[in-house]
């Protein structure tokens, strides 16, 4: 019979601690390869993000703070804050922020509220509602260029489908006191579909048991909304619809193709501002600073919509 030594005793408790560990190994050693590998597993992923968009995204910052210009022979100088002044006193901007605004919250409310009511149709039982689904994201498939000419037809004002049907003569898009609620209305179909999508992958993972439950007691249809439906959807509502509203602040494509920001620069959104100086006079230097006044009012109401949600959550 052996005996046991003290040396011995320590050895065995502590294999029977570290039943696999290998000798001369610690722990903290497999911990720090294990991350390297997910390091090395997500640069992959993360090379493109930080050349595509981080780096653009710093360089259009440091442009702001240049004069830079097309066709200047002479090199591009650093002068501060003498972009954002001068975007203090251009009333233009201002104005085609306001109207931004004003067209992001005309897209965006009533089209959370169509996408809704759809949605809570395509959640029902009904007969052909796979065709019916798929119908519904149709406008979304097609690109925003397709969907700006396509509707331009629409609105024509000589063999318009719209003045067809209506039996008018009317421009809708090169109109002062049309040109703005026609471009909302095709903003509101274009982004439609993706809403409701959204709202109708909530829906689906609504228990019926509840509904059912909720029924036998009485309850009716909308009562059954407010107490089973939206506390089960209103994390993905909130969050889909603070994505329409940056989506739609930050619109170019569509609004181009339909009035290229006219007539008198009535459609004329921040993004589109922004292109004409860059692209059309030149101004590198001075639409940078436009885009980073944008990202930053889009980053605040980021903020605040997720304060918000926080606070309801902890509530």
């Amino acid at each position: 019979m052996v005996p046991v030594t003290a040396a011995s005793a320590r050895s065995g408790e502590g294999s029977a601690e570290h039943p696999s560990a290998a000798p001369g190994k610690r722990p903290g050693s497999r911990v720090a390869a294990h991350r390297h590998g997910t390091w090395f597993l997500v640069l992959p992923a993360l090379i493109p993000i930080l050349l595509l968009s981080v780096g653009p995204l710093l360089y259009g910052i440091a442009l702001a703070f240049t004069d830079s210009q097309a066709g200047r022979t002479e090199p591009t100088q650093w002068i501060g804050l003498l972009n954002f002044q001068d975007l203090l006193r251009d009333t233009l901007f201002w104005e085609s922020f306001r109207i931004g605004l004003v067209w992001a919250v005309a897209v965006s409310v009533p089209q959370f509220l169509l996408a809704l009511g759809l949605a809570l149709l395509l959640n029902q039982n009904l007969r052909f509602r796979w065709l019916a689904r798929a119908l519904a994201i149709v406008p979304w498939a097609m690109p925003e260029v397709v969907v700006g000419i396509m509707w331009r037809l629409v609105y024509h004002p000589d063999a318009g489908l719209l003045n067809e049907t209506l039996g008018i003569h009317r421009d809708w898009l090169g109109s002062l006191s049309t040109a703005l609620p026609a471009v909302v209305v095709v903003g509101i179909w274009a982004s439609l579909p993706q809403v409701t999508v959204t709202l109708l992958a909530g829906l689906s993972h609504v228990p019926r048991e509840l509904h059912e439950a909720a029924a036998m007691d009485g309850a009716g249809a909308w009562r059954r909304f407010r107490a089973v439906t939206w506390p089960a959807i209103r994390p993905i509502a909130l969050a889909i619809s603070a994505l329409s509203f940056i989506w739609n602040v930050n619109s170019f494509a569509l609004v181009y193709v339909l009035t290229g920001g006219g007539p008198g620069g009535r459609t004329r959104l921040p993004m589109l501002f922004a292109y004409e100086e860059a692209f059309r006079y030149g101004q590198f230097g001075y639409a940078a600073a436009m885009g980073c006044v944008l990202v930053a009012v889009v980053s605040i109401l980021l903020a605040v919509h997720l304060v918000a949600r926080l606070k309801g959550d902890d509530a």
